[in-house]
């Protein structure tokens, strides 16, 4: 199958205005809320099998992984670093099928039961599979014949385990090392043009586990080579959810303790047909795996959406200073991309915008609005300002609004220049500095503020006199606020009107 859709038809030839970044409805893929112990009869079954079942399971499973080991240590025994660098040949790539089946086994054993759609072509260098919801999903690996897969390098110190992951000889991937991305998508290229010499790759190319309630943005990786891939996508239909772990919600121990005292758990395994790229998609990988994305979505009935792993990134963030999590689903990705600006860049409005939000939803209202500027709510311009974050017009300004306010609106409106302006304004008589009286008489002027507002709204500013705020000192505190630019602008615009009038 072929596919020829442009970049532009997809939403990323440098698209950056406003209007077509308006937040949607959220819908948060990476929280999981456990239903598993609602009913009595669960908790009965759970607490039956907990005692009868679980131990006899746990046996079987370290008997499995056991087992794997030692086949493991047979198939690596006495290879030297370079040949590791190189395919397993002759009896010790004949136990690969051994391990696969060694390891089917053990999902048997834990109550698993799999079944399998679609032909798996064994011809393709490089299968994807989605969604990657939990740790069960290793069983894909199993049922595909143990391809190899991308870790990280710490797995192989793993007791057991480090083992059975380097016998199917991985990319390992180094955070240690900067030049880790360009040398695994190196590797990744080698091994898919290498003619059927190295065992397949299996990628889960979302790069993090989600809730499986949509596919996140796929990362490019397993698409640079331009080679035919295969997708795979993964489904568990049960009746209880009690397999997914996902970056908020139950943790890996009590996924695998409630997972292991069902009397059984389906996993639904298709392969889809071989995707083959088109010229274009071969020369953009972003494109390609887009498609690809696109492809294995229709096959599950689930939408797509543009998160990737740096949003669960910005969720911490968001919950570190006590807002909701969801205030951080932003696309964070998309966004760089679109605006120009780095993952520190957001963190930093981040925590601006924490400064100003209700803590309770991760809201601003004009009133949380106009507390953080000291201005009073009936000022037009500040509500102009409101309206123009307030994107879609819903009365409040969530953290993607707020972002795009502040790159798009008041950030190109915080020049020097407006500054000075601004500075200009308050500086009666030209003394070089503003002083509390300055200030009381031009927002008294200029936004009918009482003495007590002005004198709140001049205590904001650090300065190193009590009396007085020098240029730097305003500069440094408008900068801080890039907000004010915009509103700055109004009232100079609402002066000059004024003397033109008098004149």
């Amino acid at each position: 199958m072929k596919s020829g859709e442009s970049e532009e038809e997809w939403g990323t030839a440098g698209c950056s205005e406003q209007d077509h970044l308006i937040p949607h409805e959220v819908l948060n893929p990476f929280v999981m809320r456990l239903d598993a112990l609602n009913s009595t009869y669960d908790k009965v079954k759970v607490a039956v099998l907990t005692v009868f079942v679980l131990p006899l399971r746990i046996v079987g499973l370290c008997l499995c992984v056991l087992f794997g080991w030692v086949f493991a240590c047979i198939g690596l025994y006495g290879l030297s670093e370079e040949d590791h660098n190189r395919p397993l040949r002759g009896w010790r790539s004949r136990m690969r099928p051994l391990q696969a089946a060694n390891a089917r086994v053990a999902y048997y054993l834990s109550g698993w039961v799999i079944r399998k759609r679609g032909q798996h072509s064994t011809e393709v260098p490089v299968m994807v599979a989605a969604p990657h919801s939990t740790f069960g999903d290793a069983i894909v690996l199993f049922c595909s014949g143990l391809p190899s897969i991308i870790c990280r390098s710490q797995t192989i110190g793993m007791p057991f385990f480090g083992k059975l992951i380097d016998y199917t000889q991985p990319v390992y991937v180094s955070r240690e090392d900067p030049n880790s991305r360009q040398n695994t998508i190196r590797e990744i290229q080698r091994r898919a043009h290498s003619g059927g010499e190295w065992p397949q790759i299996l990628l889960f190319p979302e790069g993090t586990c989600t809730n499986r309630s949509c596919l996140i943005q796929f990362k490019p990786g397993a698409f640079y080579p331009g080679a035919p891939v295969q997708p795979v996508v993964v489904r568990y239909p049960n009746r209880l959810d009690t397999v997914t772990w996902t970056w908020e919600g139950p943790g890996a121990w009590k996924i695998l303790w409630l997972t292991l005292t069902q009397f059984v758990s389906f996993c639904e395994i298709e392969y889809l047909p071989v995707y083959v790229p088109s010229d274009e998609e071969k020369e953009n990988p972003r494109l390609y795996a887009h498609n690809v994305r696109a492809k294995m979505a229709e096959a599950l009935g689930v939408p797509v959406t543009d998160y990737t792993y740096d949003d669960c990134r910005l969720m911490s963030k968001a919950r570190a200073n006590n807002l909701p999590c969801e205030t951080g689903l932003v696309e964070v990705t998309k966004l760089m991309h679109q605006l120009g600006i780095n993952m520190s860049t957001i963190e930093a409005e981040m925590e601006s915008f924490a400064e100003i939000a209700r803590k309770t939803d991760g809201l601003i209202r004009l009133t949380e609005f106009a507390a953080y500027l000291g201005i009073p709510t009936s000022e037009p311009g500040l509500v102009e300002l409101f309206n123009l974050y307030d994107s879609d017009r819903d009365g409040v300004i969530d953290f993607r609004e707020y972002l795009l306010g502040v790159s798009l609106i008041s950030k190109p409106c915080n020049t020097e220049e407006t500054i000075r302006l601004a500075f200009r304004l308050f500086d009666l008589g030209g003394k070089g500095h503003v002083t509390q009286r300055d200030v009381t008489k031009a927002l008294a002027h200029t936004l009918s503020m009482t003495e007590q507002e002005s004198a709140r709204l001049f205590q904001q500013v650090q300065k190193a006199h009590d009396d007085y705020i020098t240029f730097e000192e305003f500069r440094a505190h408008a900068q801080k606020k890039p907000e004010y630019a915009k509103i700055f602008l109004t009232w100079h615009g609402r002066m000059t009107q004024e003397k033109e009038k008098s004149q």
